[in-house]
């Protein structure tokens, strides 16, 4: 019986195709799947749950959200006598919101004592303030689980992956490619993996992709229209700065990452246009800013047309927002940008 994990792939299962079609997944009681590449938890998760209903049908899986579904809640479902055949599954997301406390009080205990043919999967999209609690660690430890860690790469090293997911897919993708695709369509991981694709699949097995080709084809993603949205604040075009945010939450970017991209935006062009106020030659001006020559390129066009004046006072609006994004204030996000963005571009 080969032993699968949560995603199937040529590493987990046997070598050849046929023996992949043919191996049935070895499930284990416990896994943590943790981390700051929330894309690549998600996808994770997802898989898990198409092999689980393979397994167990539909009716032998239970999904907990941990927004509201504490450690407590948890250990209930976990005693509680079910009248499926079979493997159960339970699917737990969020768990980076839960306390330590309360998992040693009421989880732990728990999943020491839970039933045979159960198999329970916690995922954590983390970030630097929340976090899986040790405790879950060390539980899913004590059962012989598996805990995986999807970390987000640096930016410096997202350019030779980039080339290495390329190569993967039959593209030779050339370094300035590379950085500009990175420029345009931002730094998760899942998303540069899914232009890519779409490159392949219109360029074809073997084609050389090179900053031209990324130009022309990546998607408009939400890195774009951050820029967007940013040149409308510097234009003071309330009306796109406004439209250009709700559909970028239309999108289900995340308000309080979005805030902090935002505060970088303008904070890079704000820094290339005051050393070109004092006196910097356009070719110095935008020496040492993340994402290569493409990005330098896009922020000094910025700068080129901006006010330093109403970008320093957009900068000290936007760090404050940047502050009651992160819990400062008792407004939703979502209002407290929309007013900041009404106000800087009005």
């Amino acid at each position: 019986m080969a032993q699968c994990g949560l995603t199937p792939t040529k590493r987990d299962c046997a070598s050849s195709r046929q023996s992949r079609l043919l191996a049935v997944p070895e499930f284990q009681s416990a896994y943590l799947i943790h981390g700051e590449d929330h894309g690549r938890v998600a996808e994770r998760r997802g898989n898990l749950a198409a092999l689980a209903e393979a397994e167990a049908g539909a009716g032998g899986i239970e999904q907990f959200d941990a927004a509201n579904s504490d450690p407590a809640a948890i250990a209930g479902a976990l005693n509680t006598m079910t009248f499926s055949v079979g493997r159960r599954f339970l699917i737990v997301s969020g768990c980076e919101r839960w306390r330590e406390a309360d998992v040693k009080e009421h989880l732990v205990g728990a999943l020491a004592a839970m039933p045979e043919e159960t198999t329970i999967a916690f995922f954590a999209s983390e970030d630097g303030r929340q976090q899986a609690p040790g405790s879950l660690h060390d539980a899913v430890k004590a059962l012989g689980g598996t805990i995986a860690s999807e970390a987000v790469l640096k930016h410096k090293d997202l350019p030779a992956w980039a080339i290495a997911q390329a190569t993967a897919l039959s593209l030779t993708l050339d370094g300035a490619g590379a950085q500009a695709l990175i420029a345009q369509v931002g730094d998760r991981q899942q998303r540069i993996l899914r232009e890519l694709e779409k490159l392949a699949l219109e360029y074809g097995t073997g084609a050389k992709i090179g900053v031209e080709e990324v130009g022309y084809s990546a998607a408009n993603s939400s890195e774009l229209l951050v820029w967007g949205l940013v040149d409308a604040i510097i234009a003071r075009d309330q009306r796109t700065a406004v439209a250009t945010y709700l559909r970028l939450r239309d999108q289900n970017e995340d308000a309080s990452r979005l805030a902090v991209a935002i505060v970088r935006r303008v904070r890079d062009v704000l820094t290339i246009a005051e050393r070109l106020e004092n006196g910097i030659s356009e070719s110095q001006a935008a020496d040492g800013f993340p994402g290569g020559s493409y990005a330098a390129k896009r922020r000094l066009a910025e700068a080129r047309k901006a006010d330093p004046q109403q970008l320093r006072e957009a900068t000290e609006l936007l760090a404050a927002l940047e502050l009651r994004s992160r819990g400062g204030s008792a407004l939703d996000v979502d209002t407290e940008s929309l007013r900041v963005i009404e106000q800087i571009a009005a």
